[in-house]
């Protein structure tokens, strides 16, 4: 074969061979994303542990708002369970307990009170102690009694983080209407 004149024997056809500025480029590539990978590691698993944290907030936020709300519901059967704190600490407790968590870390608090309904504006009387539905007269609507319970449970972080505290309060208030049969 002739190329420019001159006769060529044996050729060899395909790609050039890489000569050493393009196999140090390559390693140069693939060093820099090492590089980019080793500095980006440690963010992304700030971020990571960041959500996962977050994460584990909301949980207890949850449990302690069912807890607040299981009491409620044990106090709002009837009059006679609005006023019974242990009963309403029992059920909170046990609420808090089926989800896996330790109950030394909530407190529960209830309260009753009652007033008169006015199309759905109640305003209070002189009965927050004790369910007492005759104190004083309602003549724009009818008494409602009502159970209002608070639930407060501490969030414990996995790690101390700069800034932010190492634990939370949580706390979570229910009100339901009692019936009055």
């Amino acid at each position: 074969m002739k190329v420019n004149g001159e006769t060529r024997t044996g050729m060899i056809t395909g790609p050039p061979a890489r000569t050493e500025n393009q196999r140090g480029t390559f390693l140069s590539a693939s060093g820099q994303s090492l590089l980019e990978v080793a500095l980006l590691l440690p963010m992304l698993i700030a971020l990571l542990l960041g959500a996962i944290e977050l994460g584990r907030y909301a949980y207890i936020s949850i449990l302690v708002g069912n807890a607040a709300r299981a009491g409620a519901a044990f106090g709002a059967q009837n009059l006679a369970l609005s006023v019974d704190q242990a009963g309403i600490q029992t059920a909170a407790d046990n609420d808090f307990q089926n989800n896996g968590q330790n109950v030394s870390n909530l407190a529960v608090n209830s309260s009753t009170s009652c007033g008169c309904d006015s199309n759905g504006t109640i305003t209070g009387a002189n009965c927050t102690t004790t369910p007492n539905p005759a104190a004083g007269t309602c003549t724009s609507g009818h008494w409602v009694v009502m159970v209002s319970v608070t639930a407060s449970g501490t969030f414990n972080s996995l790690f101390n983080y700069p800034g932010i505290p190492s634990s939370l309060a949580v706390s979570s208030t229910a009100t339901l209407r009692v019936p009055q049969i």
